[in-house]
């Protein structure tokens, strides 16, 4: 008998079709079996051992909701006996009832229910106990996971132990993980949590990877890739970490379409062991990253997404850096502009916020001028050793890029056909805060309201350091050191203004977003003691 390893997980879902992605024990077909007779099949594909299957749902209504069983070899594993948790659901968008977008990032495994939590409780456990306790109301239509749903490089005291029975953790990487197995580990243990297990079969999610998937500040320069490159452990660090994000998390943003028009997809399922092909794919993607790309766009209804990767597309070449690649900015451009008047609302998913407080921006932008030796060679290698100790990488650190963003939005933003408006989701630096960007007079000015939401942690510490950082860093004195460091580094005026309009709020939380024709409203929750999500701001982001 097949057992139900892993999953499900809900993943794509659009108004007749969604996906299922599930792990078994071994080779079988799963199923899913929707009380309202819609159902789909797949057989497992394997991996490094492990045996996978992202299940196609077909034949659903609009506008409905089904309860779903999942069967391997025929034989129900989901819902498991006694479950406490209601039937998992798969709800079919439908009619204009608007949309409602949960995210968050940056998310440590919980530990299990009888041991304390070091950082406090978990906001997904907390929105799954609210979902459970009333499955009939408000829940996310998505959730958006903005990366570090794995920590390769921060690891619980359990999986040290693991780690520690499997191979010798004196010898590089250490207490890290090292390769796909030691990933798997990570997976388990993150969504085997109950709560987040039965909360992701029931709410579709949408995920991008951010730097901890992979190891902290991957790919903040390319003095700092060659210096990893020159261990003997990363490479296959980070083969491991592309191919299970690959099938853990890449595969269920793909619509059914877009996964039956995919190659390496196609090949893996018809291989009896798909490793090797899956490991060569990453061996290119880290010989070429131009070659892949792991961004993507999702439709609901008239709110667009676009979800995009800041890690592997970037250009780390100082004289020609870049946030994204040529291709890739490109294809961002191409999706924001492609009939602007089918969306009113432009959702851009990026794990690195774009505007940052005011401080921490300048200082990002100083620190690009000085390590591109705008200032000399001495002050170009100080620039380096500052740059890893200070995780000065976001969208700042890359003023050119930061620049074409301002102008697609701008261009996004404007005419007749502009949404109401244009939303930043980021996460990655452990607070919430909402800013608000303006243009200049004498240039394009959109019409749009163009905002950056960011909201991190999920589950995480945020230590003292970080809160009186960030605090200081939105103040008015905080703005006149950054100008400083600005006229050091020589740096060009910013293209945009920026203004905090909301927070900073500290805690494990996630932010909403209700989007219905043109309006939008935000609400930000954190996660309390006795599985509570208490709201701490709420507000009209746009009216119809």
């Amino acid at each position: 008998m097949a057992e139900l390893r892993l999953g499900p997980v809900l993943r794509y879902a659009d108004e007749t079709s969604a996906t299922v992605w599930v792990e078994a024990g071994r080779p079988c077909t799963a199923e899913v079996r929707c009380a309202d007779g819609s159902s789909g099949q797949a057989r497992t594909f394997q991996v490094a051992g492990h045996h996978y299957a992202l299940v196609p749902v077909t034949g659903l209504t609009p506008g409905t909701t089904t309860s779903y069983d999942v069967l391997l070899d025929g034989l129900r594993v989901w819902p498991p006996p006694a479950s406490p948790f209601p039937p998992s659901v798969i709800r079919v968008p439908g009619g204009d009832d608007g949309v409602r977008v949960s995210f968050g990032s940056c998310r440590w495994a919980a530990p299990p229910t009888a041991e304390p939590d070091p950082v406090g409780p978990d906001a997904l456990d907390t929105l799954a106990a609210r979902i459970a306790a009333d499955p009939a109301a408000e829940r996310p239509d998505v959730l958006l996971l903005l990366g570090d749903q794995v920590y390769a490089d921060e690891i619980s005291e359990a999986t040290r132990r693991w780690l520690a029975a499997r191979r010798d953790l004196s010898d590089p990487p250490g207490v890290e993980v090292a390769d796909y197995e030691e990933y798997t580990r990570l997976y388990y243990e993150s969504w085997l949590d109950p709560e987040v297990r039965w909360l992701l079969s029931t709410v579709p999610s949408c995920m991008i990877f951010d730097d901890h998937d992979v190891i902290d500040d991957w790919n903040t320069s390319a003095a700092w890739l060659d210096d990893m490159r020159a261990t003997p452990w990363w490479r296959e660090r980070l083969l491991s970490g592309l191919m299970s994000y690959w099938v853990h998390q890449h595969l269920g943003n793909l619509s059914p379409a877009e996964l039956a028009a995919d190659p390496l997809y196609t090949a893996v399922r018809e291989l009896p062991d798909g490793t090797d092909e899956l490991r060569a794919f990453a061996c290119k993607a880290d010989a070429d990253p131009a070659s892949v790309r792991w961004s993507y766009r999702r439709d609901f209804g008239r709110v667009r997404l676009l979800m995009v990767d800041t890690r592997a597309a970037r250009v780390l070449d100082e004289e020609a850096r870049a946030m994204l690649d040529p291709g890739e900015a490109t294809w961002l451009r191409e999706q924001a502009l492609a009939d602007r008047g089918s969306y009113d609302h432009l959702l851009v998913g990026t794990s690195l916020p774009w505007l940052l407080p005011h401080l921490v921006h300048d200082a990002e932008a100083w620190n690009a001028a000085l390590c591109r030796g705008d200032r000399g060679a001495r002050w170009a290698r100080f620039g380096e050793d500052l740059r890893r100790r200070a995780d000065l990488e976001h969208w700042a650190a890359f003023p050119a890029s930061f620049a074409e963003l301002a102008a697609l939005f701008a261009e996004v933003g404007s005419g007749a056909e502009a949404p109401a408006t244009v939303l930043v989701l980021s996460g990655d630096v452990h607070h919430a805060y909402v800013a608000e960007a303006s243009w200049p007079s004498g240039g394009p000015r959109p019409n749009s309201l163009v905002l950056q939401l960011t909201c991190s942690p999920v589950h995480n510490a945020v230590p003292r350091a970080i809160r009186v950082g960030f605090r200081f860093g939105w103040s008015a004195v905080a703005r006149v050191l950054g100008r400083r460091f600005a006229r050091h580094g020589r740096c060009a005026p910013t293209p945009v203004k920026w203004r905090r309009t909301g927070g900073p709020w500290f805690g494990n939380q996630l932010m909403t977003l209700t989007l219905k024709g043109r309006s939008a409203r935000l609400r930000l929750e954190q996660a309390r003691g006795e599985g509570v999500l208490e709201t701490v701001e709420e507000a009209t982001l746009s009216t119809a």
